[in-house]
């Protein structure tokens, strides 16, 4: 198959989806919307900036360079993250008609837009005539519940993406029922898979011992993790067990967290590493107990799964999604995502707790094989495109 992703080529979870089809054969093209470069032998590469993402931009290490770290260190992520909903539409007229004249080069089989804010809306507005070929459509985990409601113009581009959409990609049944509520037609096809295309379980297994009480975040820094909630919850954590350590990685020089730890007087307790390569955050979540997922707004996190599958104990926020892959008290705990005390009592009593940890890490590690599973899914994953080759 000719297939053409309109993704952020920086992104690991849309790399290694991609990954699969690149290996399995197949000609892949790729339009990023944020600058990047790719190891992968793709047959062509192109940068299509949407939404200011070019001013956004990072370097492999994970730390900006040059005005993008000026402007992460002034705009905190939530004043950034309004102003692309709100002005970045402005951007899609352009970047659409870039986007139309490359279709129109490659003639692909099948357009697989990775997210609908702005990947999805832009190329539902590049694949408007009636010959174009199908568009596939991946939700991620906010686009229905933080974004979309985010603004009126933001909302009706959403409803006009899953319009022309010919069918829908999702990591949880919740946003496959929020796209119907949206507008995606109950006569379209849709999938539910892992985002990244799932878990490598020879990268990320378990082991049987621990050599110390470790917790490890690797959310990272967005608008929808409540990091506050975070860093507030070591001191209380502290006063019980003043051994624990935190392993946050992707959070170096974040400005706002350290303020937090020198406030907060918990230094000596907190790691904050670079962005990780996946060997090493298998070994990060191999060391650590228990894994914290704090968030507002999310489907099925990638880094939640794999550390799952690496023996740790989820404590992560009460939400629906997240229901769908943990019952509380069983194989994790679920808290209030705002509530620093609940979650320093969650995460106190996972560590405390070692027959739920091994329930958990025997639950834990039969889902993620069961609906996880990199090839497995990856399978099911190529099935689905055949299915969509004779739609347009």
């Amino acid at each position: 198959m000719r297939l053409l992703f309109v993704a952020d080529g920086r992104s690991a979870i849309a790399l290694n989806w991609i990954r699969y089809f690149v290996e399995a054969g197949h000609v892949v093209h790729l339009a990023s919307t944020y600058p990047c470069a790719s190891n992968l032998p793709l047959a062509s590469l192109n940068v299509i900036p949407v939404a200011f993402s070019g001013a956004l931009e990072t370097d492999g290490g994970g730390l900006s360079q040059g005005r993008p770290a000026l402007i992460r260190r002034l705009v905190p992520v939530g004043l950034r993250t309004a102003a692309r909903q709100w002005l970045g539409l402005l951007t899609l007229p352009r970047a659409a008609r870039r986007l139309r004249q490359l279709i129109d080069e490659i003639q692909p089989d099948l357009v697989h837009a990775m997210r609908i804010p702005f990947e999805g809306i832009l190329a539902a507005q590049a694949l408007q005539s009636h010959s174009s070929p199908p568009l596939l459509i991946s939700v991620w985990g906010n686009d229905f519940t933080l974004h979309a409601p985010s603004n009126p113009w933001l909302g009706d581009a959403t409803r006009l993406t899953l319009d022309r959409a010919n069918a829908l990609h999702a990591d949880v049944q919740r946003d496959v029922r929020l796209a119907r509520e949206w507008g995606f037609s109950a006569q379209k096809p849709a999938i539910v898979l892992p985002g990244a295309g799932g878990i490598q379980l020879d990268v990320f297994y378990p082991v049987q011992t621990y050599t110390s009480q470790q917790v490890i975040n690797p959310r990272g820094w967005r608008a929808y993790v409540r990091n506050d909630t975070f860093f507030h919850a070591i001191p209380l954590v502290l006063q019980r067990q003043p051994g624990v350590r935190f392993v946050c990685p992707a959070l170096a020089g974040e400005p706002q967290a350290l303020e937090w730890i020198e406030k907060l007087g918990i230094a000596g307790a907190v790691e904050m590493l670079p962005l990780q390569s996946r060997i090493q955050m298998a070994e990060h979540f191999r060391s650590s107990q228990v894994v914290v997922s704090v968030t507002t707004h999310d489907g099925t996190p990638n880094t939640l799964l794999e550390a799952m599958a690496c023996g740790c104990t989820p404590v992560a926020g009460d939400i629906e999604s997240l229901r769908e892959w943990i019952t509380p008290g069983e194989n994790g705990l679920l808290v209030d995502p705002g509530d620093p005390q609940a979650l320093a009592e969650a995460i106190l009593q996972a560590l405390a707790d070692p027959a739920l940890r091994a329930r958990a890490l025997e639950i834990n590690t039969r889902l993620v094989a069961e609906r996880a599973e990199y090839r497995r899914v990856m399978s099911d994953a190529l099935n689905f495109y055949g299915s969509l080759s004779t739609i347009g």
